[in-house]
């Protein structure tokens, strides 16, 4: 367990300046607060709950074999595994500020066959999704994300684990996907958890699906581009992925969770959530995490008081 404060000076520390990337750094559940992997160090003598993963930058190509947890799929030599109640708050906390505002957010689980997921090759398994949250409101080219929610949250985001998913040893997999490039920007890590006192609904096989293989550069929610006129209008979005667990229409019932479940506060509901909304300003001013300039841009160039306009690609400059 640490302290959060002293969690943050650890991963601001150990994050390359010139990177504008990251990932998950740290989690916490129930008062109990776990330090992720430190990516940039040497693997001899790290143990934490978070599969190994070597690298800030992002994923790019939804084929790529790392995309599962953002390595080759192994367990650490030292791997820890966190017991987590069914029905608790689970809360991932990446680099900040997190610098990519537009995108979705998404939470995976994928449970492990036998009584660890320890020396199991995350490519091997089924991944089933527990929450989501794609444009909130406004549009697809100037609207509020769940990535945007995410910074908005202190770059964290709080997780539900569902009272009935089955008891047993799972890997969670928090991703946040970047639309302000293309191609898309995947930021995918997971965590060994097993989670006690669940239920009975086993994800059915419309909501099972495998990484890679969830995605594909085609789908409308990746191939996805801000920077049209169209995109100024289109209020829709498709998410990408299976869908949620629990909404394919299995009749399961689970017990309910024990009296002694841990309380949790969770920043975030993803069912219940009512967000912020986007906040109206003068035309010539872009807000925090607005965008304010790049090709094709026609919108406010200028930042509100205290914040930079800072350019992420030649496409693309945001308001920190």
């Amino acid at each position: 367990m640490f302290a959060f404060a002293a969690l943050l000076v650890v991963a601001s520390a150990t994050l390359p300046r010139a990177l504008a990337h990251g990932g998950v750094l740290s989690y916490e559940n129930a008062g109990n607060w776990y330090q992720g992997w430190a990516p940039y160090n040497s693997p001899v003598g790290q143990t934490t709950i978070q599969r190994p993963w070597s690298t800030y930058n992002p994923i790019t190509d939804p084929t790529d074999p790392t995309l599962s947890c953002n390595d080759d799929g192994t367990s650490g030599a030292l791997q820890l595994t966190a017991t987590v109640q069914a029905g608790s708050a689970i809360t991932a906390y990446w680099n900040q500020v997190w610098p990519h505002a537009y995108g979705p957010m998404l939470v995976y689980l994928a449970q492990c066959p036998g009584t660890t997921c320890t020396g199991v090759n995350s490519d091997t398994l089924s991944w089933f999704k527990i929450d989501q949250s794609g444009l909130i409101n406004g549009t697809i080219g100037d609207g509020f994300w769940g990535d945007g929610l995410m910074i908005a949250q202190n770059s964290s985001w709080t997780t539900t684990i569902p009272s009935t998913v089955p008891s047993g040893n799972y890997l969670i997999r928090f991703e946040t996907i970047a639309l302000h490039s293309l191609p898309a920007q995947f930021y995918p890590e997971c965590a060994q958890i097993n989670i006690v006192g669940g239920g009975s609904l086993q994800p059915t096989a419309a909501e099972l699906t495998t990484f890679p293989g969830a995605y594909s550069a085609t789908d409308p929610g990746i191939n996805c581009d801000l920077y049209t006129n169209e995109a100024l209008t289109e209020t829709t979005y498709v998410i990408p992925g299976p869908p949620l667990y629990g909404s394919s229409g299995s009749t399961s019932v689970a017990p309910a969770p024990p009296t002694s479940a841990p309380a949790t506060s969770a920043p975030h509901a993803p069912t219940t959530i009512s967000p912020p909304p986007v906040t109206t300003a003068p035309t010539s001013v872009a807000q925090q995490y607005g965008q304010c300039g790049g090709v094709g841009w026609s919108g406010p160039t200028a930042c509100a008081s205290g914040f930079t306009c800072t350019e992420q690609n030649s496409y693309y400059s945001q308001c920190l």
